[in-house]
Parts: C-alpha cells; structure tokens; sequence
C-alpha cells in the first residue's frame, strides 16, 4: 500500500509546528539587506486522514482503483535547514530555500478499503515507517518592526518519501518503495532579533 504520506504535507505547512533558532548574517549594506542561514527544529503534527492507493502484495485480489481512507500517522520530529536574502532595494522582500526530513510512522492499525465492484472492505495492517524529505524555494515577505519581525513565505515544493513495512502479520517480509510528489510549502512566522547576528523564529 502506498499511502500518500505527502499529500496532506503538501496542502500547506499549516501542520507543522517549529520552533527553532536562527542564526543570521547581516550584510555590509545599510542594515536593510540580509543574508541569513538557521536551522530548526519542532514536530509535525500529523492528520488522522490522508488518501492513498493500494499496491501492497498483501491484498492480492482487490481489484484496480482500490483507494483506502482513515489512515493514522504519528507525529513527530521535524528538523531542518534554511538559507535566505532579503535585498536592498526592496528590504521587505527576500527568496529562501529550506529543507526539512520529518518521520511521521504508520502505527498497526485496521484500515478500511472501498474496492470497485466490491464495496468497503475492513483489513488489518501491521504499520509501516516513512521518512519524508522536502525541499523548498520560497518567496519571502516581512514587516520590520524593531526587534520583531513577523514574515510569510510561499513556494513549491519537492516531496520524496522513502516507506518501509510489512506485507502482513502473517507473512513478515519487510518491503520498501519510494515516492516523490510535488506541491505548494507556505509559511508564516515570527521572528525575534536577540543581537545584531542572531535571532531566534516560530512558525
């Protein structure tokens, strides 16, 4: 079964929550552009619903188009990478890639399957582990107003999730695929300058 871990990710980063500390460069112009790279670290807050489709070799027999609903995933730890720049010019607006790996495991649960030709169909699946890697260009805007800075960020996004899991309680061989989906990443945050060169950030 592939289930599309990524999909709910991809609606937004409305789920995320980070809180992570920043380290910026501020840049020999006066004090308006920036360069800046941080690092972060939070949770995902997973949703209990994501789509997904049915290719596990355990449910041999069910018909193509099979889709599967009611999927639980755990949260987890979010950790990640940010490099960015504000410019000169216009000191109000800024670019920055980001990259994040989030690990939001499938815990042993029963599923529920609706079939073509058959109907809903209740099945027992024993879990699986997914490791989601997301990479990220974003246009960036702020309001800058003394040490705080509130700011919002929007882009696409490349989705590559690597999930490994069991084929069934009755037959435990390990399998593994890999998926890459893209979307849109959108953030909004508040950022708060302790000195001159380092700040610390929410979103």
């Amino acid at each position: 079964m592939s289930t599309h871990v990524g999909e709910a990710l991809r609606r937004s980063k409305s789920m995320v929550l980070c809180m992570a500390m920043a380290f910026s460069v501020v840049s020999a112009l006066p004090a308006l552009a920036e360069t800046y790279v941080s690092g972060m670290v939070g949770a995902t807050l997973a949703p209990d619903t994501v789509r997904g489709k049915v290719n596990d070799p355990s449910f041999v027999g069910l018909p193509e188009g099979t889709s599967i609903s009611n999927v639980q995933l755990n949260s987890s730890i979010i950790y990640g990478a940010k490099i960015g720049h504000y410019f000169n010019s216009l000191p109000w607006l800024g670019v920055e890639l980001e990259a994040f790996v989030t690990t939001p495991h499938r815990p042993a649960q029963r599923l529920t399957l609706n079939a073509p030709g058959i109907g809903t169909i209740q099945q027992n699946e024993p879990g699986a582990t997914n490791r989601i890697v997301v990479v990220s260009p974003l246009v960036m805007v702020r309001y800058r107003a003394g040490a705080f800075e509130p700011y919002a960020g929007v882009g696409p996004a490349v989705f590559f999730l690597h999930q490994e899991q069991l084929t069934a309680s009755w037959a435990p061989a390990n399998y593994s695929q890999s998926n890459t989906g893209y979307g849109l990443n959108t953030q909004v945050g508040l950022r708060y300058r302790l000195t001159g060169h380092i700040s610390v950030f929410g979103e």
